[in-house]
């Protein structure tokens, strides 16, 4: 980490809570948690907007994971590749699919309704400023809805915008997020080497 952020024996108040939710969860609080911590009054916001979009987010927790993988590479960091690479291995049930996945979604063996929903998050992560309202049209084609399809911008812009901060200051992965196989690490380090 680049910044000084607060210590968890330092910690007090809605900082020592968010540490200690994590921590009961994982058994150690996050750089990307951590960092925020460096703006203690932003910190706790950070966090809720994050627990009330990912819980409420109408397509499920495997597409925002997915979403996530697919901005992440276009960001591109490493940080987050890494580590909705890892829990999408879970998901999904192989590290082969979370590959070729990551290599390229199109041709990974997906549903075409998720296939355009990728295709959508990557265009937001990459340059939102090219979307169009027929994009908007192609998504509804496929059976999303206005509130999906907002979801899915959310979800891959707010991927921008943590990464992004993730990088500034420095926040890398812990080695509980790296794969022991070299070529899946050399896969999902998309940015920052690790």
């Amino acid at each position: 980490m680049f910044i000084g952020t607060i210590d968890e024996k330092d910690a007090t108040g809605a900082i020592a809570d968010i540490y200690a939710s994590e921590a009961s969860v994982l058994g150690y609080v996050m750089e990307g948690t951590k960092c925020w911590t460096a703006l203690p009054h932003i910190a706790p916001m950070v966090e809720h907007l994050l627990h009330a979009a990912r819980n409420n987010f109408s397509l499920g927790l495997v597409s925002w994971r997915l979403i996530t993988l697919v901005a992440a590479k276009q960001i591109p960091s490493t940080y987050c590749s890494h580590v909705y690479a890892k829990l999408l291995v879970s998901d999904l049930g192989s590290k082969e699919k979370v590959l070729a996945i990551q290599h390229d979604f199109r041709s990974a063996g997906l549903a075409a309704k998720t296939v355009a929903m990728l295709a959508y998050a990557e265009q937001v992560a990459r340059d939102a400023s090219l979307i169009t309202e027929s994009d908007i049209e192609a998504l509804r084609k496929h059976g999303f809805s206005d509130r999906e399809i907002a979801d899915i911008a959310f979800c891959a812009a707010y991927r921008s915008f943590m990464s992004r901060y993730f990088d500034a200051v420095g926040a890398t992965p812990e080695s509980t997020w790296l794969d022991p196989d070299p070529a899946f690490r050399a896969a999902m380090t998309v940015g920052k080497p690790v």
